[in-house]
C-alpha cells in the first residue's frame, strides 16, 4: 500500500479547548458501527449517559444547543476523559485528518474546516511538497474489482501538470486558475469523446504568453459584478450547516452587491492594490487552489466528474477571497491573518462537511454555461 501526504501533515496538534471554533458543536457527529457496539457495553452510571445521548436510529450523538451531548463547559470531551483516546468514534479521532480512498492508495490531508488546518495551510509559504510512504499491507482485491486504474493514472499524470500550474509562481494566480480550468476542460471532453489517451495535457510555454497578452483586453470589472451576483445565488442554494453562513451572505450582499457595479468595482480596486495582489495573498490562493486540487481531483475516478472538481477548487478560491473582501470593507480597509484564516474556515465548514452541497455544486458547474473556462476567465 502506497500513503501520500502534503509535508506540512504531521504537524497537525488539536489545541483542544483552546481552539477558536471547537469540532464538537454545530454540526451532527456520526458514530461508526465498532465504536456503536462498545459504547452499548459501559458499565455504570456513564454507561447510562451513553445510552440516553445517543441517537441509536442514526448512529449519532445527540446535540444540545448545537454541541455534542459530550462536549463540557470547559469544551473538551467527556468520553475522551472518562474513557480514554481509544473509546472516540472515528471521525472525532481522525478529524481533521482526511483520507481519500483508491487502490493501493491512501492519500492524506488536513480538512481545511479545522482552525488550527486552515491556519497551517494558508501559512504554508514555500512550495507544498506530497511525501510518499509504502508498507505491505494489500487491498482486498473484491473492494475494488470496478476500480478504473487506466483512468486514475490519466488523473494521476494530469494532477501534476495541474500541481506544477499551480505552483508556477512566475504567473499571477489568475492566470493559472483559468490555466488549470482549460486543462480539466480539456481532459473531460477527451474523456466524453473516448480520446483521453491520444492527448497530451501538459501546458506549453506558448499558451501560458497567450493568455498573459489577452487577459488584459478580456477582463471586464462589471462582468465580474454580474457574475459575481449570480453565483452567490447558486451559492445560497446550499444546505445551511451553521447560522453565521446565512448571516455572512446575507452580510455580503448588503455590504457590496446592493451598492451597484460602480461601488464594488472602486473598493475592489483598491482592496487588489492593497491586500489581493500582494505577494502574500497570492501564496493564500495558491494554497487553497492547490488543498482543493489535491483532496477533490482524483476523486473523478468514481464518478467521471473530471472538470467540476476543478471549478470546485477555482470557485472555493473565488469566493474566499470576496468573502475576505466584505470583510476588508467592513473593517474599513483593514484585513488581519487571523480573519483571512476564519472566513477560509467558515467557508470549508459549510462546502466541504455537507455531500448534499458538494454535490449540488458539481451539479450546477456541469449544467450552467457560466462556469466554463471561456465565462469564468473574464472575471478572474
Amino acid at each position: 500500500m502506497y500513503y501520500r501526504k502534503p509535508h506540512y501533515y504531521d504537524r497537525f496538534v488539536c489545541t483542544a479547548d483552546k481552539c477558536p471554533d471547537t469540532c464538537c458543536a454545530g454540526w451532527q457527529i456520526f458514530i461508526d458501527e465498532d465504536t456503536l457496539k462498545s459504547y452499548s457495553q459501559v458499565p455504570g452510571t456513564f454507561g447510562i449517559r451513553l445510552l440516553n445521548s445517543i441517537d441509536w436510529s442514526q448512529g449519532a450523538f445527540e446535540q444540545y444547543k448545537k454541541r455534542c451531548s459530550f462536549l463540557n463547559e470547559k469544551n473538551l470531551c467527556d468520553i475522551y476523559k472518562e474513557l480514554g483516546a481509544s473509546a472516540l468514534c472515528e471521525t472525532c479521532r481522525q478529524y481533521p485528518r482526511h483520507t481519500e480512498e483508491f487502490e493501493n492508495l491512501r492519500e492524506f490531508s488536513l480538512s481545511l474546516s479545522c482552525p488550527v488546518a486552515a491556519e497551517m495551510i494558508l501559512g504554508c509559504k514555500e512550495k507544498v511538497m506530497f511525501l510518499e510512504e509504502e508498507d505491505s499491507q494489500k487491498e482486498r482485491e473484491e473492494d475494488y474489482e470496478d476500480f478504473d486504474f487506466l483512468l486514475f493514472g490519466k488523473l494521476e499524470e494530469v494532477r501534476t501538470c495541474l500541481f506544477q500550474l499551480i505552483q508556477d509562481r512566475t504567473l499571477p494566480m489568475r492566470e493559472r486558475m483559468f490555466l488549470c480550468l482549460q486543462t480539466a476542460f480539456g481532459f473531460q471532453k477527451a474523456l466524453e469523446e473516448g480520446r483521453l489517451f491520444e492527448k497530451d495535457f501538459a501546458v506549453e510555454p506558448e499558451k501560458k504568453e497567450t493568455f498573459k497578452k489577452k487577459r488584459s483586453t478580456e477582463h471586464n470589472a462589471e462582468l465580474r459584478f454580474e457574475s459575481m451576483n449570480l453565483m452567490l445565488k447558486d451559492l445560497q442554494k446550499l444546505e445551511v450547516l451553521r447560522e453565521e453562513w446565512s448571516e455572512n451572505l446575507t452580510r455580503l450582499k448588503q455590504n457590496i452587491y446592493t451598492k451597484g457595479s460602480d461601488f464594488y468595482q472602486k473598493n475592489r480596486m483598491d482592496f487588489l492594490k492593497k491586500e489581493g495582489e500582494t505577494e502574500n495573498w497570492e501564496i493564500y490562493k495558491e494554497q487553497l487552489l492547490l488543498f482543493f486540487v489535491y483532496t477533490y481531483f482524483c476523486g473523478a475516478v468514481y464518478d467521471d466528474m473530471v472538470y467540476t472538481k476543478v471549478v470546485l477548487a477555482v470557485f472555493s478560491v473565488l469566493w474566499i477571497e470576496e468573502l475576505c473582501f466584505a470583510k476588508w470593507l467592513e473593517n474599513q480597509g483593514h484585513l488581519s491573518f487571523a480573519e483571512i484564516v476564519k472566513t477560509a474556515w467558515q467557508y470549508a465548514r459549510e462546502i466541504e462537511h455537507s455531500d448534499e452541497n458538494l454535490n449540488l455544486l458539481e451539479d450546477i458547474f456541469d449544467e450552467q454555461e457560466e462556469y466554463f473556462p471561456e465565462k469564468l476567465k473574464s472575471i478572474l
